[in-house]
């Protein structure tokens, strides 16, 4: 550690949507802002979600002072499972974003996790850092970005963040907290990256009121939405509408009931009695008297609304005269699975809206001229785009010049990099990681690039496993060779073919050798034989027993 610089590790989120997660330190001390997931791509055959390497922190967990979370999105809180399980230190969030993590937290089984609820006039002090807090309009209520005082200056992180002027729950980002910080002075501001494709100003949540009201208005059977078990603000815009048309309201999947449930404890959701009713009672009224709120936004294979779009949900069958609404932006990577849910909605004769039919939903991140004017009103020295991808970040960092950040002062950092930063000088000197860490059912970490390169080959050729027993002296084959194909070809129709691949094997053993010699040759030579026989490469696993 250079004396009297402080290290700014970015573990996630800088060069990709999702996993955001960054980390402060300065001598012995540590603070973590976030920590998120990623959904995993199309290759990434059977995980359930990404994480950060949480690696540089565990290493030095006994230095983390504090953990800081900006907002409820999964994408900043998903991973916090992960950490606490390593990082027994207090976690500060405001108290929708508190309930949320303390939902996700008891999905987990964890119990014991110290949590502090802060509000955006409140100051948290862990030497050498002195954090404040101002509000921010998201997508979500309860969101705040940070101004951290540090030996070497103020840092500015943003958080998720739009300047709407009409957001649903009526909380708008603090200009005034914003202009008085540039006013003190600011090092760096480290920025909301992922609209910087989007010229002009986001639409504001409030926009969309007037499509909901014409669907609701024109529908004949029940209105089901889908949307994230997080989007509260979205959950309480439908509320308002579905009452308004005569509708009685009923929550649909797991994360979204515990979700609603906590944010009506709190006040944050607010429907009149009898409003909200239970999924049981909704599927006794008329279907013109119901709308479902549910989870499947993003095509999730376990959600409530791709179980319905699949008629394996028990307690709602999507019949002729339902309609549907996809309130949410397909995350990258997940537009597959939404379409496939959206053709397999309408094949069961649903009416559905999503957003290239009808805006019914809005982002919660800045366009270019929000970008531009939160860096106006910071005027920081430095500046460092984050969350979004590599090309989001290189845009934001244009916009920054075009403000009259230096271009020299700009600076593009990816997940795992490390800046080190004084009063005057600011340069990226290390890498940590760059690793995504999976998680597939209860393991993490446990899968990693050889298993996915593995279950790809497996999805695009199937395997051929070739079993032999010998004899232990003579080396004759006692019984076998038998070959047992999955996923390579159709076994019944293709009899001759493996019939061939047997006496393959039976000529690689008549030419002796040890086992592990033999299964090598056996394997080398089924390899050959399938790509020369149908042009197919298969895992192929031999298997040489003794007796």
């Amino acid at each position: 550690m250079t004396e009297g610089k402080l290290r700014i590790a970015i573990l996630g989120g800088a060069g990709e949507i999702g996993r955001n997660m960054m980390v402060l330190e300065y001598e012995e001390n540590i603070i973590i802002i976030d920590a998120g997931i990623m959904f995993p791509e199309n290759y990434m055959l059977g995980i359930d979600v990404v994480i950060p390497d949480l690696s540089y922190v565990v290493e030095r967990k006994d230095r983390v002072r504090a953990i800081i979370v900006t907002h409820g999105h999964l994408d900043h809180i998903g991973a916090l499972p992960y950490l606490l399980e390593e990082v027994k230190a207090p976690l500060y969030a405001t108290p929708l974003t508190r309930g949320l993590i303390e939902v996700k937290l008891r999905e987990h089984g964890i119990r014991d996790a110290e949590i502090h609820t802060i509000g955006p006039q409140d100051v948290l002090s862990f030497n050498p850092f002195r954090i404040e807090f101002f509000r921010v309009s998201h997508s979500i209520p309860d969101c705040v970005g940070l101004a951290i005082s540090t030996p070497v200056g103020m840092i500015v992180h943003s958080g998720d963040f739009k300047f709407d002027h009409s957001p649903v729950d009526g909380v708008r980002t603090d200009f005034a907290k914003l202009a008085e910080l540039g006013g003190r002075g600011v090092l760096l501001l480290m920025s909301d990256s992922t609209n910087a494709e989007t010229p002009g100003y986001t639409v504001s949540e409030s926009a969309i009121q007037e499509n909901f009201d014409r669907v609701f208005a024109n529908a004949e059977g029940r209105v089901i939405v889908a949307t994230f078990a997080s989007n509260i603000s979205r959950v309480q815009q439908i509320s308002e509408t579905a009452l308004r048309y005569g509708r009685h309201v009923a929550v649909v999947g797991r994360s979204m009931v515990n979700n609603v449930k906590m944010a009506q404890e709190l006040g944050y959701l607010n429907v009149p009695d009898g409003g909200l009713i239970p999924i049981n009672e909704a599927a006794n009224l008329p279907h013109r008297k119901v709308a479902l709120i549910c989870t499947g936004s993003q095509g999730e294979p376990t959600s409530a609304l791709v179980r319905m779009s699949r008629d394996e949900f028990r307690s709602v069958r999507i019949v002729p005269g339902d309609t549907v609404i996809v309130s949410a932006t397909p995350i990258p990577g997940n537009e597959e699975m939404i379409n496939r849910t959206l053709d397999n909605l309408f094949r069961l004769g649903a009416n559905v809206h999503y957003d290239e039919l009808l805006k019914v939903h809005v982002s919660g991140h800045a366009g270019q001229e929000e970008q531009k004017l939160m860096i106006s009103l910071i005027k920081p020295e430095f500046f460092v785009p984050i969350h979004g991808e590599y090309r989001h970040l290189i845009l934001h960092a244009q916009l920054a010049q075009q403000v009259g950040i230096p271009e020299d002062n700009t600076i593009i950092m990816e997940s795992g990099d490390v800046l080190e930063i004084d009063d005057d000088f600011a340069r990226i000197v290390d890498r940590v990681s760059r690793d995504y860490v999976f998680v597939d059912g209860r393991g993490v970490g446990d899968v990693g690039e050889v298993v996915l390169e593995d279950r790809r080959l497996l999805a695009e050729n199937g395997f051929l496993v070739a079993s032999v027993t010998l004899d232990r002296i003579s080396g004759k084959i006692v019984a076998g060779p038998e070959i047992i194909s999955r996923g390579f070809v159709y076994v019944r129709e293709s009899e001759e073919l493996l019939e061939r691949a047997r006496q393959a094997v039976v000529r690689v053993v008549e030419r002796g050798g040890d086992r592990v010699l033999l299964g090598k040759r056996i394997k080398d030579t089924l390899t050959r034989f399938a790509y020369e026989e149908i042009g197919r490469r298969p895992v192929i696993l031999p298997v040489v027993l003794e007796v």
